[in-house]
């Protein structure tokens, strides 16, 4: 009886040493080195940086732009807002009053800023994760009167180079068209701005 059991729990031991080496460490680390050899930028967190090197965020996750001069993210429900370390959604349902009243100010915010008409979605409600870093086209576009006033640019000017900073998806069902809220800001600071009038 006592020979049976060692001799069942010899092979049990060494598979679950062999899996866990195989599994646990040999795996990762090659995924990981295919991962830095063939997408590093990706792979190391699609970080951004400024004209100096500095890392100031990433492609991947949305960051707070208050500034007139910017153009504004969706809302955020991610701790008190953009929190990488809270990355959430707010759970609240369709017919909740706190919801209706977060979006009642998200609302009045944008007519306060001079945006008329129908809003879409995505500048009124927060994302799962509470960091999309991304905004829709049309999301974007009403921004740009704002933006060029701050600026003191021509909003055609603007409104250029929101369209040529929209990502259309490769595969049409794969996605629909966005822009990276972080990289447009970026271009419109290189795009610098005209003496103030």
């Amino acid at each position: 009886m006592g020979n049976d059991f060692t001799t069942s729990l010899r092979p049990a031991i060494v598979l679950t040493l062999l899996f866990a080496l195989l599994l646990g460490i040999a795996y990762p680390l090659a995924i990981t080195g295919v991962a830095q050899a063939v997408f590093p930028h990706q792979a190391n967190g699609s970080i951004v940086t400024d004209t100096a090197g500095k890392p100031i965020g990433s492609e991947l996750i949305g960051q707070n732009f208050a500034a007139d001069k910017y153009f504004h993210p969706r809302p955020s429900a991610a701790g008190k807002g953009y929190d990488g370390t809270a990355s959430s959604g707010s759970n609240y349902g369709p017919t909740s009053q706190a919801l209706a009243d977060r979006m009642k100010g998200d609302i009045a915010t944008a007519r306060k800023q001079g945006i008329a008409g129908d809003l879409p979605a995505d500048l009124v409600t927060a994302s799962g994760s509470g960091l999309d870093p991304d905004l829709s086209p049309d999301s974007a576009l009403l921004q740009v009167s704002r933006v060029a006033a701050a600026r003191h640019l021509p909003e055609d000017q603007v409104r250029k180079l929101v369209v040529q900073s929209i990502d259309t998806p490769t595969v049409a069902f794969l996605g629909d068209a966005h822009v990276n809220v972080l990289a447009l800001n970026q271009a419109l600071d290189k795009l610098g701005a005209a003496p103030a009038r």
